[in-house]
C-alpha cells in the first residue's frame, strides 16, 4: 500500500468513525427504544440531524472505501478498515467518557499489529 492508498484508506476509516459519532449523538436524542416505542423511533431517525449526518458520513466512508477497493486488494483493504474500531474505543473515551478496560487496551494493539502485518511490503 502507498502514501496515497494509505491516504485514502486513513479518509474512509476517519469519515466512518465521524459517522459513528454522529450516529451516537443521534441516537442519544432519539432516546432508549422500547418495543412500544419502536415504529415511531424508526420514523424519528429522518427528523434529527445528528443521524443524517452520521449516515451521510458512512456513505462518504463507503464511496472513499469503494475508490480503495479499486486499487488495493481486499485481502489488504478489509483487515486495515478495522482501524475504525480504534477511533471508535478513542472517540468513546474523550468525547462520551467510557472507560477503557485493560484488555480493551490489549485488544486496540492486536488491532493495530494485524493491520501492520496485514499491509507491510518488502
Amino acid at each position: 500500500m502507498n502514501l496515497q492508498e494509505f491516504c485514502l484508506l486513513l479518509f474512509s476509516v476517519l469519515v466512518s468513525a465521524t459517522g459513528q459519532f454522529f450516529l451516537k449523538i443521534g441516537a442519544l436524542k432519539l432516546g432508549k427504544v422500547t418495543g412500544s416505542n419502536l415504529v415511531s423511533h424508526i420514523l424519528n431517525i429522518i427528523m434529527v440531524p445528528e443521524l443524517l449526518a452520521g449516515l451521510a458520513c458512512y456513505g462518504l466512508g463507503a464511496i472513499a472505501y469503494i475508490l480503495l477497493l479499486t486499487r488495493v486488494k481486499l485481502s489488504v483493504a478489509g483487515p486495515s478498515a478495522s482501524l475504525i474500531y480504534i477511533f471508535s474505543v478513542l472517540m468513546g473515551y474523550f468525547i462520551f467518557k467510557e472507560s477503557i478496560p485493560i484488555y480493551r487496551l490489549f485488544g486496540m494493539g492486536f488491532i493495530v499489529c494485524g493491520v501492520i502485518l496485514v499491509v507491510w511490503q518488502k
